[in-house]
């Protein structure tokens, strides 16, 4: 895989594990919150920092159909990373 591939993945999971992290606050002081369809888009390009988030702060662990559609999100991520790791 191209460094800068690796570098855009590691990117894209650490800006969705903040997006999940932030959500999360603005929930617990009761403020605007980040849009269920934009945590989903973030789950789809971070898909495992997004999965790390929901699990180290409790976020969303319980609502569906969200947590159905993030672990398709999670598992449509993983797939592309595999994909564009052995595809040449």
């Amino acid at each position: 895989m191209e460094p800068a591939l690796a570098v855009l993945i590691l990117i894209g999971n650490a800006l969705a594990f903040v997006a999940y992290g932030f959500d999360k606050h603005q929930a617990r002081v009761d403020r605007d919150r980040i849009p269920e369809r934009v945590l989903l888009g973030l789950a789809l390009i971070g898909g495992l920092g997004s999965y790390a988030a929901c699990e180290l702060f409790r976020h969303k662990t319980r609502k569906q159909p969200f947590r159905a559609w993030m672990m398709g999100a999670l598992a449509a991520h993983i797939l592309i990373v595999l994909a564009l790791i052995y595809l040449p």
